[in-house]
C-alpha cells in the first residue's frame, strides 16, 4: 500500500510517501519559522494561510521524487489533531478532496502518535513494549507503548510543555524564535557551576512535570542581573545553562523513574526537544546504567513532519480504519491515551 501523509497542525507544512513494501519512499517539509520568528511565535491565521500556499505544490513535489502519479497513490492519511483547528483543517480539507476524486481511503491520524512512532521510520527500530518521552513544543508526556493504539499514559506536563518553556527562556533573554536551539547555542558558552536552578517536581514521587516555576525562576534571576546592571553575554550564557541543565535534568529524572516503575529496558524520545545535545547525552548514560537502550528519529523526524503521519496511517489503514465519507476530522484537543488498538 501506497500511502500519501500530510502534516500540516501548525508551523510546518509536511508531506511523504510511505511503501507498505519499500519503506519511505519520498518526503518534503516547509518550514515557516521564518515568517514567525518576527511576531516572536506561531500566528495561527497566517500558519493556516501559508498551508495553503504551500502544500499542493509539495505534494506534487513529493510525488515526483517518488515517480508516481496521483492515481498510484492507494490511500492519504493526514493529522487530524491535536494542533490549530485551521491549520488542521487546510490539510483535511485536501486530503477528503483528492480521496474523493482519487476513489480511495482517507484517515486523519493523531499527530502525537506519530511523534510516538516515528524511530519506526529508522532501520534500527525499537520492538514494543517501551516507554516513550514526547517531548516538544506543546506536549511533555510519557507513555508505556505495549503496541500500536496501545498507550498508557504515566506522566505528563501539568502547566507549560519542556519546548514552551525554552521558547519563553529564549524571549527573556533577548533569543529569536524558536527557543529551544537559540537557548541550546548559548548555553554552550554558559559556566554550569555559576547556578543551579531548581528541578520542578523531582523531590516527590510520580512523573508528572512541571516548567513554569522554573520560568519565573529564571526571569528572577534574568531581573537580579539587569538590577546590578551585570547582564552582560557571560551571564545571559550562564542563565542559559543553568535553564537548560534544569530541564535536562528534570526530563532524564521522570525518564529513569518510568523506567524503574514499568521494568522495560526501551525507551524512545520523540519531539522538537529531543534534538537537543544535552538532553541525549544525558538519557544515554541513564539507560546504559540500567542495561536499557534509547532510541531517537532522525533529526529532521523530530520536529513536525509528513513521514511519521504517513507511516502510522499506512498502519491504521491496513487494520481496516477509515474515515466515514465527507467526515473530515479537525480536532484540537485530543488526548493521546483516548486512542485505541486497531
Amino acid at each position: 500500500m501506497r500511502v500519501l501523509g500530510i502534516e500540516t497542525s501548525c508551523d510546518e507544512t509536511g508531506v511523504a510517501v510511505y511503501d507498505t513494501q519499500r519503506g519511505l519512499t519520498a518526503d518534503a517539509l516547509y518550514s515557516q519559522v521564518a515568517m514567525h520568528a518576527e511576531y516572536g511565535g506561531v500566528v495561527p491565521e497566517l500558519a493556516s494561510r501559508d498551508h495553503t500556499r504551500r502544500l499542493l505544490p509539495l505534494i506534487q513535489q513529493v510525488l515526483d521524487e517518488a515517480r508516481l502519479t496521483r492515481s498510484q497513490i492507494d490511500a492519504i492519511a493526514y493529522t487530524a489533531g491535536p494542533g490549530l483547528v485551521g491549520a488542521l483543517m487546510v490539510g483535511a480539507s485536501t486530503a477528503h478532496g483528492m480521496a474523493r476524486a482519487l476513489g480511495i481511503p482517507v484517515l486523519g491520524v493523531h499527530h502525537m502518535e506519530g511523534h510516538l512512532l516515528a524511530p519506526m521510520l529508522e532501520p534500527e527500530s525499537p520492538d514494543f513494549p517501551f516507554v516513550a518521552l514526547l517531548v516538544s513544543g506543546g506536549h511533555t508526556q510519557l507513555v508505556a507503548v505495549e503496541g500500536l493504539g496501545r498507550y498508557r499514559l504515566l506522566g505528563e506536563s501539568v502547566d507549560d510543555a519542556a519546548g514552551e518553556a525554552f521558547d519563553k527562556a529564549a524571549k527573556m533573554l533577548g533569543l529569536d524564535y524558536p527557543g529551544g536551539p537559540q537557548v541550546a547555542k548559548l548555553a554552550a558558552a554558559g559556566d554550569p557551576s555559576r547556578w543551579r536552578f531548581p528541578r520542578p517536581m523531582t523531590d516527590r514521587p510520580g512523573l508528572d512535570f512541571s516548567f513554569s516555576g522554573l520560568k519565573t525562576h529564571t526571569l528572577t534571576a534574568i531581573r537580579q542581573l539587569e538590577a546590578a546592571g551585570a547582564l552582560d553575554d557571560q551571564a545571559r550564557a550562564d542563565v542559559a545553562r543553568a535553564f537548560e541543565e534544569a530541564v535536562v535534568d528534570t526530563l532524564a529524572i521522570k525518564c529513569r523513574r518510568a523506567l524503574d516503575d514499568t521494568g522495560l529496558k526501551r525507551l524512545v524520545v520523540a519531539g522538537g526537544v529531543s534534538a537537543n545535545v544535552r538532553l541525549r547525552e544525558r538519557l544515554a548514560t541513564a539507560c546504559t546504567k540500567r542495561g536499557a537502550r534509547v532510541y531517537y528519529p532522525r533529526g529532521r523526524f523530530c520536529t513536525d513532519n509528513g513521514a511519521m503521519i504517513a507511516y502510522v496511517g499506512a498502519q491504521r489503514l491496513m487494520a481496516g480504519e477509515r474515515d466515514e465519507p465527507g467526515l473530515m476530522q479537525a480536532v484540537p484537543r485530543w488526548p493521546l491515551d483516548s486512542l485505541r488498538e486497531p
